[in-house]
């Protein structure tokens, strides 16, 4: 097998059989190397140990607007993977667990597996359980997907998972969201199902944002979707409070990080009252041109909690829109 040559050659120093003839994804060969370099060795025991409770309480009260935001979400995966036997797990940006969702029903093993890494409170980082998603994830704040014997640690490589890191509204990584399956049939595909509920939970973190315009993007005569649709909000002077990863994408202008925060003006070719006046009107979708040249169709809102980013699509073009002078 690919991988078992692999861990042969990367972690046990065998030769290898012929040149380039195992390819393991160089994000999983760095993890591999950093639990080598920390002294680890792949059949060490792990034990799934949770943090302190009073650590467990101060993450919980860190990271409660993450977990508001990621529930309902948890709830629609767990719906749409319950006849896979994989499960939904949330943790922060250390990898230790905060939500979880529907574990596998049963006394077998495999169910007993799941439930030692699916609590509240364990501590699922790469210091503590090596290699995995999570903290795979974590390090290269990249969406990934793990076979089985691709855990760096013996104990470990009964687990299939995908996983997808989750940025906060600043554009900081603030956690991940984990699809594991124990002993069961690997299913790569979860990896875009992770990506894909991942950016919800980015989403509803914007939407939950408290701000005086909420600015929903789409590049002019697209398909708006949850997806897709790019998420700015705005306060009442202008500056830019926070965005999601779509908008982030399509401004190619993150949010600033030093004393002078990012204004509307600086990405948008068009007066701020404007906006204001536009959500006003309610449904009015402007064609805004950035300052490259580009231009994107905006429906401003009031309110950063007012409308779900999927509630009403852009407008294809014949809508209202405002054309410079």
């Amino acid at each position: 097998m690919a991988i078992a040559q692999a861990r042969r050659e990367l972690l046990h120093g065998d030769a290898p059989r012929a040149r380039n003839a195992v390819r393991i994804d160089p994000c999983i060969t760095r993890s591999w190397q950093r639990c080598i370099e920390a002294g680890r060795r792949p059949q060490q025991h792990v034990s799934f140990d949770p943090v302190s409770q009073s650590t467990s309480r101060e993450v919980a009260e860190r990271n409660r607007a993450l977990v508001s935001a990621a529930r309902p979400v948890i709830a629609r995966l767990s719906r749409a993977i319950a006849d896979t036997r994989y499960f939904a797990i949330l943790t922060d940006a250390e990898g230790i667990v905060i939500d979880v969702g529907a574990l596998p029903d049963g006394t077998d093993t495999a169910s007993r597996y799941a439930r030692d890494i699916g609590r509240i409170g364990v501590d699922l980082s790469e210091r503590a359980i090596g290699t995995s998603a999570i903290s795979t994830a974590l390090a290269e704040q990249e969406s990934v997907w793990l076979h089985r014997g691709e855990h760096f640690f013996d104990d470990t490589s009964i687990y299939s998972c995908a996983g997808a890191p989750l940025f906060g509204p600043q554009g900081n990584c603030i956690g991940m969201l984990d699809l594991s399956g124990v002993q069961t049939v690997e299913r790569p595909e979860l990896r875009h199902l992770a990506t894909l509920s991942a950016r919800s939970i980015e989403n509803m973190l914007v939407l939950q944002d408290p701000c005086e315009l909420l600015l929903h993007l789409a590049w002019p005569g697209s398909t708006s979707s949850e997806a897709t649709e790019g998420l700015v909000c705005i306060d009442t002077g202008g500056d830019v409070t926070g965005a999601n990863a779509a908008a982030r994408q399509m401004l190619h202008q993150p949010l600033a990080r030093s004393q002078h925060p990012l204004h509307f003006n600086d990405l948008f070719a068009l007066p701020l009252h404007m906006m204001f006046d536009a959500a006003r009107r309610g449904d009015a979708v402007l064609e805004v041109p950035l300052w490259s040249g580009l231009r994107v169709q905006v429906r401003p809102l009031r309110g950063g909690a007012t409308a779900s980013p999927v509630q009403r699509p852009m407008c294809s073009p014949g809508c209202a829109t405002w054309k410079p002078r």
